[in-house]
């Protein structure tokens, strides 16, 4: 049998967040980082029950403000229900207290011996009982043809049934708890007054259910238009944890890091991040950290005012930070933020509040931080390119992207995706595949991942012939210069080292693949990069090693 939930551990702070006493799970860095952020503390004490997710467990927080300390106490052995109710729900106390006191909706517990364990205040009532007079009592003694005695016996439940009480037809449902496999008890509830209301009920719903498809079908170019989870393509193992950590994450307005190899679809985790949280509404505003000039990173994230220097915008122009106000931020590339910039940042994470260049007010912005970096900012960090203060910030969640070469049971649906969109964008045919193609881009390091294998399905289907891509339309790299007609054919990859680890013969093969690729373009980057299907920042940063 699994662990039942239990305290795991206590945390105590003053009103400035100063640690009076923790024990147990309260003593854990991830969540001493929490306790300390004055908005995290501010929310918790207004939810009660806030979830918490750290790199092993998942917890449960019912925080309360007593005089001038707040307290924490931290539960584990969390369901994933559970957790991604109170996640996604910042009022999951309320509604408890709803369903327990509901005057529409009675509602009867009883224990794995059908003892009543506890009847909602409406129901005594109802029954002309005293306040808790019914606990422990059998339940076929005290509501009149009960059968929720038969449903802990039977474990199965008995939803829709109109029971009469004391003279008058209830529509009550009747469903069992289990625990691993056991029946531990039963819930019933009073659902509606009489048969009839529910059959109003029905014909209400089937109105409702015409005009819901008639809106389906209004909004459904809108909808596949949307960056959601289905964007996120895959079924293997390691995209599977993704979404499900992305569904996990998403409703939580907390700061997330991305963390994945060029080309892997770090955005489209940002993108799915956000249309899964209660900022969706909005749009998210995006910056790559580093396309930008190091003399406009600044004005781009706090905006200026007018007149702050030579060329500005005579009315001045908010920042990131300004425009993602209600929404979700994107910094992409954040590992290739200057350091000074960095500092900074520090305060409008923490404070909330950012001050354009050239002004003195200082404006409050309410955003969730998403970042993303192909980078180990860890590295970064202890050669001090990267400030340990603003990683800390940035990433109480981290989510990995895994490479192509961990997931390369999705080439075949990536490349159905892949011709699906092309063809439907040229208004072509679908292709056919050959077989022997599947296995044949499997066995490829894709150094560029999801990126060149896009790249890659494209260019095959151009050059195909009879409508069916072969290998030999991968093998085919055509480059057409300036009054020539010639075609090169060589494969898509180069030979990797027979000896050494992993890491490093990927990175030879990278750094062969490029070599090759600049001297075809000539030194023309902007192809080289789009021949690899990697970013042009990313080729600046191989071509210092390579």
């Amino acid at each position: 049998m699994k662990d039942a939930t239990s305290v795991a551990g206590l945390i105590v702070t003053d009103a400035d967040g100063r640690i009076a006493y923790s024990a147990g799970a309260g003593t854990d860095p991830h969540i001493v980082t929490l306790v300390g952020d004055k908005m995290w503390r501010t929310e918790a004490v207004n939810r009660r029950l806030m979830p918490l997710a750290t790199a092993r467990q998942k917890f449960l927080i019912c925080w309360v403000k007593v005089k001038e300390q707040y307290v924490g106490v931290i539960v584990d052995n969390v369901t994933d229900t559970v957790f991604e109710f109170t996640a996604v729900i910042d009022f999951a106390w309320d509604i408890i207290n709803h369903l327990l006191s509901d005057p529409f909706s009675a509602m009867t517990v009883v224990d794995a011996e059908a003892r009543i364990a506890f009847l909602s205040p409406v129901h005594e009532g109802f029954f002309g009982l005293d306040r808790g007079a019914a606990i422990g009592r059998p339940v076929d003694e005290v509501i009149e043809n009960t059968r929720l005695h038969r449903v802990i016996k039977t474990g199965k439940a008995e939803i829709g049934d109109v029971q009469r009480m004391r003279g008058q037809d209830r529509v009550v449902n009747r469903v069992p708890i289990m625990r691993d496999g056991e029946v531990v008890g039963a819930i019933g509830r009073v659902m509606f007054k009489s048969p009839q209301e529910v059959q109003a009920l029905n014909s209400r719903v089937n109105a409702l259910e015409k005009e819901l498809e008639f809106y389906r079908r209004e909004t459904h170019v809108l909808r596949r238009e949307a960056f959601d989870l289905d964007s996120i393509v895959g079924k293997s193992e390691a995209i599977r944890r993704l979404k499900e950590d992305v569904v996990r994450v998403a409703p939580l307005d907390i700061p997330v890091l991305i963390l994945g190899e060029s080309g892997t679809g770090k955005e489209l985790v940002a993108h799915a991040i956000h249309r899964l949280s209660s900022r969706k509404a909005e749009k998210m505003v995006i910056l790559n950290s580093a396309a930008l000039p190091n003399n406009l990173v600044e004005s781009e994230l706090f905006g200026y005012e007018p007149g702050s220097f030579t060329g500005a915008d005579r009315k001045g122009r908010r920042g990131k930070f300004e425009q993602a106000n209600g929404s979700s931020l994107f910094l992409d590339e954040i590992g290739d933020m200057p350091v000074d910039i960095q500092a900074k940042l520090l305060r409008t994470l923490q404070d909330r509040v950012v001050q354009r260049v050239g002004g003195e007010v200082y404006r409050e912005v309410n955003f969730r931080l998403i970042a993303a970096t192909n980078r180990d900012l860890q590295n970064l960090v202890s050669n001090e390119q990267f400030r340990l203060d603003f990683y800390y910030r940035i990433s109480p969640i981290v989510l990995n992207v895994p490479p192509l070469r961990e997931r390369l049971d999705d080439i075949p649906i990536l490349i159905q995706k892949f011709l699906s969109e092309f063809s439907s964008r040229h208004q072509l045919a679908i292709p056919d595949i050959d077989d022997e193609v599947y296995s044949y881009l499997a066995s490829q390091p894709w150094p560029g991942n999801i990126r060149q294998l896009r790249h890659e399905i494209e260019r095959a289907v151009i050059f195909c012939s009879g409508n069916r891509v072969r290998i030999s339309d991968f093998r085919r790299n055509e480059t057409t210069q300036p009054g020539t007609t010639a075609a090169a054919t060589e494969p898509i990859t180069t030979d990797a080292p027979k000896t050494g680890d992993l890491q490093t013969a990927l990175s030879r093969v990278e750094d062969n693949l490029i070599r090759e690729a600049l001297a075809r373009y000539k030194g023309n980057k902007k192809r080289v990069a789009e021949e690899l299907g990697i970013s042009r920042s990313y080729l600046y940063k191989k071509l210092g090693v390579c």
